[in-house]
């Protein structure tokens, strides 16, 4: 059994007790969240699209940093160059529970 699940925004495929990165959500650690955009959901190869009153039920488990990301530009024979890093801010998140 799996859903598509839209979670901050992004569109993931998960299923019960898995483990998973996404953007920074607004929970302390240790703290239940609950999310109800599900997309899609399969059970035993009974497809349904937007089920009514389904529910994946996750929680926060540490916030951390993503690996440091170079931005660079340049324009050639210009003399510009510029040199950039960015680290996205990340939840892991564990599927707890999900109801269909």
């Amino acid at each position: 059994m799996f859903v598509i699940v839209d979670i901050m925004g992004q569109q993931m495929k998960v299923m019960q007790d898995q483990y998973v990165y996404v953007n920074r959500i607004n929970a302390s650690i240790g703290e239940n969240v609950s999310f109800d955009k599900v997309l899609l959901s399969s059970n035993n190869g009974s497809v349904a699209i937007n089920p009514a009153g389904a529910l994946v039920k996750v929680e926060v488990l540490e916030h951390l940093q993503d690996d440091k990301k170079i931005v660079f530009k340049k324009k050639r024979r210009k003399g510009y160059q510029k040199k950039n890093g960015h680290r996205q801010q990340l939840t892991k998140i564990k599927i707890s529970s999900i109801n269909l």
